[in-house]
């Protein structure tokens, strides 16, 4: 699979994902893909559990793309994944395999307050 052709898919899925379409969300992944989530020490095998798990989230998300970059077979997200109202700034790198997602890992963080140290080299940014 070409690059243009796993960008397109990528720009695919995280529109599905910000419009809670879950099947729309959810074809980017090969039947055995796996997700990890590394902070809560989760992982999730095959892309029907990827999928329920996120359909039993009761949350209202919102996903912003910062930037995507990758070439080949590995691609980074970074983006801003709102739950509720409250961001996380989130790192999602997938690994394809014959042009889906075989594996996932994402890590999230929590925003918090610049350190008054380095105020007088901060610019800060929205």
């Amino acid at each position: 699979m070409k690059d243009q052709e796993i960008r397109a898919a990528l720009d695919h899925h995280w529109a599905a994902s910000d419009a809670n379409d879950f099947a729309g969300e959810h074809q980017i992944y090969r039947e055995d893909a796996v997700l990890e989530y590394p902070q809560s020490g989760e992982r999730i095998r095959g892309r029907s559990r990827i999928g329920a798990s996120r359909a039993a989230q009761p949350n209202l998300k919102r996903f912003t793309i910062r930037r995507i970059i990758g070439t080949g077979d590995l691609w980074i997200t970074e983006y801003v994944l709102t739950y509720d109202g409250r961001p996380s700034y989130t790192v999602s790198i997938m690994e394809f395999l014959d042009g889906k997602v075989a594996r996932e890992t994402q890590y999230f963080s929590d925003p918090f307050e610049p350190g008054p140290s380095r105020a007088q080299w901060v610019e800060r940014v929205p």
